[in-house]
């Protein structure tokens, strides 16, 4: 595993308990400490990472380090390796990547995931496999050691068109889902009560689920996608929008509500503090909120 952040730490984690050694690699020393800790062998860099382990699933915070890291796992790969990116970046830098690779017979899969950290962690994740399908077959258990779901979706690249839709539609639904909890405060409601009662209808949606006990709350400390790296997301699906020629109206809408969120500070929290936004506009913030607001600031 390379990267071993929110999402690749607890995909090694589940791995780990499927019965898999893991050699991991992270910049951050911290990282590799906990890596370590919770059972895992630590690599002191990506090249040892591809010289132990038959198949290296790289989970990446950025274009520059899929390079670098497909540049260095070049160094050491060897026929039929299995690299697996699960990263949401531009499908031109994985097929870059997936060059570099090749060029020494290793295989690069592209295979972005659906869910958050928090569903990582509970092993909630789904798939999107595109690429040599023969690869794809090989590294399927592993794949359910990790992920509840996997579905192959075609040729390199259909992975990430696939995982475009899906964080077109979770932008949609996480800003949708903090607009209706707003409506219900400003309108004299319990939002816990809310909460319970729409995710039993036709209203509900996963992000009410998996982000509404936070809007709730008022507390988006515990991050499972960080809103400084959901904007890198929402450039990629914007510009792959205007690549393909298609309108995303309601999608265009939320940007402004996630810039907004970035310019009160939150960057270091999770996308649901969309509802801070929301609850500030509709003139109606609660107290923890600003709390955490000053929080923000001083970290």
């Amino acid at each position: 595993m390379i990267g071993l952040g929110i999402m690749g730490s607890a995909m090694s984690a589940n791995l780990m308990r499927a019965g898999y050694q893991v050699v991991g690699y992270d910049v951050l020393a911290r990282r590799r400490r906990d890596h370590r800790q919770a059972g895992g062998i630590v690599a002191r860099n990506c090249r040892e990472v591809g010289r132990r382990a038959g198949i290296v699933i790289c989970s990446l915070p950025s274009s520059e380090a899929l390079l670098q890291t497909a540049a260095e796992l070049a160094e050491t790969a060897r026929p039929q390796q299995i690299v697996i990116e699960t990263s949401t970046l531009p499908i031109v830098v994985k097929q870059e990547a997936r060059r570099s690779l090749g060029a020494r017979g290793a295989i690069l899969l592209d295979c972005p995931l659906s869910g958050t950290g928090a569903q990582a962690r509970a092993k909630d994740l789904v798939v999107y496999a595109s690429g040599d399908r023969g690869a794809y077959r090989r590294a399927v258990p592993m794949m359910e050691g990790f992920a509840r779901a996997h579905h192959y979706v075609g040729a390199f690249g259909a992975g990430s068109k696939m995982k475009f839709v899906a964080n077109l539609l979770v932008a949609i639904h996480n800003v949708a889902a903090a607009e209706g909890l707003v409506l219900a405060m400003k309108a004299g409601l319990d939002p816990a009560m809310v909460l319970k009662a729409v995710s039993d209808g036709a209203g509900s949606s996963r992000m009410l689920q998996v982000r509404g006990p936070m809007m709730v709350k008022g507390d988006y400390s515990s991050a499972t996608m960080k809103l400084e790296v959901w904007q890198k997301d929402m450039t990629i699906i914007a510009d792959f929008a205007r690549e393909v020629g298609c309108p995303t109206p309601l999608f265009a809408a939320t940007g402004p509500i996630y810039t907004a969120a970035i310019a009160m500070g939150r960057n270091a929290e999770d996308t649901a503090a969309v509802c801070a936004v929301l609850e500030e506009m509709a003139n109606n913030p609660r107290r923890p909120a600003r709390r955490l607001d000053k929080h923000a600031r001083r970290t």
